[in-house]
């Protein structure tokens, strides 16, 4: 029996590694690779990785016109050195995240993402193996909407828990959205206080809703899970067009020889009945039909607010660097 990594390929499914620590993620074979802030700077701590660092230092030593541009300059940088290295071990396309800070910012997301595009290019990466992550604001989904049809850079929309920022991503024409499953669970299991089977997942049944919206409406945009807890969410979502799975829970997948059916259909969702929805060209819509779900409200504020404050961290450690 094959293990159930591979039975998860066999479904259609294509396997996606959650880490910037490159070195654990070639045993696994995915076809992609995504990053953020807080797995980078996990990754950036380790004595293998120095060499990233060295060259970020230099870079940023040497573009900017005082210390706090040196240091953008080399975070920047960093980011790309890890997409560098990991487009070395997956076949296909690595995610690189733009500063959250940007999140409300539609113009700053525009520019940091063609910059970050720009760095990839000026170290001979094509910008058809990148996506650029953006999260799932208002602001974020237009910026999407013009990187992919004026500049044809395709778009990774994260830190997605609702319906309404799915609905707006496919309409943006996002290549990517990355709905997440777990901090859906967490924020679940701390307002209810109670625990969840895979099968009543909220997070999973979160993912099930949107691939069956884009299924039933003929939306291109790949729909990848993200943010596991536990191998059963991932199992339930076998069949989704992609998921990104970190390599903990990669390993117990490896490791498993269990039956792992199909659970996503796409010709199944295509016979529901579900109504179809627009924001793309309404904001107060967008914004109200959001506004209903306080767990969406609050995961996205507070997922904006870490990937911040560890951008924040790899900058510090960046700055005493290049000042040392």
């Amino acid at each position: 029996m094959p293990n159930q990594l591979e039975q998860l390929k066999k479904t259609g499914t294509t396997v996606v590694c959650d880490s910037g620590d490159f070195a654990t993620i070639d045993k696994y074979k995915p076809q992609d690779a995504t990053t953020n802030p807080s797995l980078i700077l996990a990754a950036s701590k380790k004595e293998e990785y120095a060499k990233l660092m060295d060259v970020a230092i230099e870079y940023g030593k040497e573009h900017g016109k005082d210390l706090e541009e040196k240091v953008d300059s080399a975070l920047d940088r960093l980011l790309v050195e890890f997409g560098k290295e990991i487009l070395q071990i997956v076949p296909g396309k690595v995610s690189t995240e733009v500063d959250a800070r940007f999140s409300f910012d539609y113009q700053a997301s525009i520019d940091k993402a063609l910059h970050i595009i720009d760095l990839y290019k000026s170290i001979g990466i094509d910008k058809s193996r990148i996506l650029i992550k953006l999260a799932s604001t208002w602001e974020g989904i237009k910026a999407a909407h013009t990187l992919q049809t004026e500049h044809g850079v395709n778009c990774n929309l994260t830190l997605m828990f609702s319906l309404p920022q799915a609905i707006a991503a496919a309409e943006a024409g996002a290549y990517l959205i990355s709905p997440f499953v777990g901090r859906i669970l967490d924020w679940y299991k701390a307002a209810m206080k109670k625990d969840y089977s895979p099968q009543d997942d909220p997070g999973v049944q979160s993912v099930q809703a949107i691939f069956n919206y884009y299924k039933k409406h003929g939306y291109s945009t790949i729909v990848m899970g993200a943010s596991f807890r536990n191998k059963g969410e991932i199992t339930e979502l076998a069949g989704c067009d992609y998921l990104t799975i970190s390599p903990n829970l990669l390993e117990e997948l490896y490791n498993s020889t269990d039956d792992l059916p199909q659970k996503l259909i796409a010709s199944d969702a295509q016979k529901l009945d579900i109504p179809k929805k627009s924001y793309i060209d309404d904001e107060p819509l967008f914004r109200f039909d959001f506004n209903e779900e306080a767990m969406a409200v609050e995961k996205l504020r507070e997922g904006i607010s870490k990937f911040a404050a560890d951008a924040i961290t790899l900058k510090d450690i960046l700055r005493k660097k290049i000042e040392g």
